[in-house]
């Protein structure tokens, strides 16, 4: 239940008005659903600010620094302790509030009893060991799964057969901003080889001030990350010799949960003339990603009703950084169009 969480949570109740605002939506109708149509059944966490409070408490609790959109009534839902396994790291221990001795709720029973469609997973960078604890506790309860860290299942064909065993569908891994760092690298990259032009060389350095960053100042929590945003990029790109370095790169906790992207292309021209290309991006990063979030949560209710099983392909592709086939981003969005019938 951190920022993600909070800013999703605060979107759907300010989008939940069909005739209300519709700024910042890709889609205000996604598969015949309404943001109106998304709730909330269940939560889970590990920190004593938000475990035991009404859902509409807890995204407001610390350690969360989102910006308010709007006012969240009480939602009848209390947040849950789940088990902690890896997903806290060493260095993160003194930031969260953790009660050692407060019963652990079974997940599963738990997913069961509030009838979910389907289960999110928004654990902090380098959860290997608790995003399979949740990704099968979402299997073994029968529903959905949305992988939205950068920890690689949905996209791993292990995980893709078992959820097709079981007939139930999965999306990831690694969501997407709708307008962050990655969707902008990617597409000004694209957009260079698209002209005719080439790319010598190109970084990506991001700086933050929420827990995300904070959690990642620790090295070894990273892998799957750099790997995840990395790829993102030279997977469109034609030229594979490109030297490219992307990753969290600062954690500067009076920023909270504005983000700042920097980039730089070096590359060449007609002519074989060098070029420069610096980039500042910054943004609000949690509802950055929550505007994609909604359309993911649809698009999973419909697969669920279609009865899919596995990955889904198209949405993946869209609105995920790692999924199983990357694609360029104009093909993707017309599959996603043409499946959902989306104008």
């Amino acid at each position: 239940m951190g920022n993600c969480a909070s800013s999703l949570i605060q979107g759907c109740q300010y989008y939940r008005d069909k005739n209300g605002p519709s700024i910042g939506l890709l889609n205000p109708i996604f598969g015949g659903y309404f943001i109106s149509d998304i709730e909330f059944v269940a939560a889970f966490d590990i920190d004593e600010r938000k475990v035991g409070k009404d859902l509409a408490v807890a995204i407001t609790s610390e350690p969360n620094c989102t910006k308010k959109m709007c006012n969240v009534p009480d939602l009848g839902i209390i947040v849950l302790r789940g088990p902690i396994l890896d997903g806290v790291a060493n260095h993160m221990k003194d930031t969260y509030l953790v009660d050692e001795t407060r019963k652990i709720c079974d997940v599963i029973s738990e997913l069961k009893s509030s009838k979910a469609d389907m289960l999110i997973c928004y654990l902090p960078v380098g959860s290997a060991e608790a995003t399979r604890f949740y990704a099968q506790a979402a299997i073994d309860a029968g529903i959905g799964f949305i992988n939205a860290i950068p920890e690689f299942v949905c996209s791993d064909d292990i995980w893709i057969k078992k959820f097709k065993e079981r007939g139930l569908p999965c999306a990831g891994d690694d969501i997407k901003s709708q307008v962050g760092a990655t969707i902008v690298h990617r597409v000004l990259s694209r957009l260079i080889e698209d002209r005719g032009q080439s790319i010598d060389n190109t970084f990506q350095l991001n700086i933050g001030g929420n827990t995300d960053f904070k959690n990642m100042l620790d090295e070894s929590r990273l892998a799957s990350k750099r790997k995840s945003k990395t790829q993102v990029v030279t997977s469109i790109l034609d030229n594979n010799l490109v030297d490219v370095r992307i990753g969290p790169s600062d954690y500067i906790p009076h920023l909270k949960d504005n983000k700042i992207c920097y980039i730089n292309i070096k590359g060449r021209q007609f002519g074989n003339i060098p070029f420069e290309l610096d980039l500042k991006l910054s943004v609000e990063d949690s509802p950055n990603s929550a505007g994609v979030m909604v359309d993911v949560i649809r698009a999973m209710k419909v697969a669920l009703e279609n009865k899919e099983s596995g990955d889904l392909e198209e949405i993946s592709s869209l609105m995920f950084k790692s999924p199983k086939k990357q694609v360029k981003d104009d093909i993707a969005m017309k599959l996603v169009r043409d499946k959902y019938k989306l104008g």
